[in-house]
């Protein structure tokens, strides 16, 4: 069961490091954007590590506090699922 969950996030958090990027890139040439609340709704969803990773790289939203506040508790959220998967194996 961790193995799948650890794939599942992996791949997830894969998929909103591209949502970023998307729209970082969207952003510089001036097309249609991402909506905000559509990246912070997938960081919330255990997408905390993509979300970072993508505006480190791409220095996307880095000046936003509450995108900063849902990176981290994207992040915190998949730690305490990945544990609770893990000691739900015992």
């Amino acid at each position: 069961m961790l193995q799948i969950w650890l794939i599942g996030a992996i791949v997830w958090n894969s998929i909103v490091f591209i949502l970023y990027v998307l729209d970082k890139r969207r952003a510089v040439r001036g097309q249609w954007r991402i909506s905000e609340k559509t990246l912070l709704l997938a960081t919330l969803a255990c997408g905390g590590f993509g979300a970072w990773l993508a505006a480190n790289y791409c220095h996307h939203k880095t000046r936003k506090w509450y995108f900063v506040l849902t990176w981290y508790l994207g992040m915190l959220l998949d730690l305490l699922v990945t544990y609770m998967v893990s000691i739900a194996n015992y």
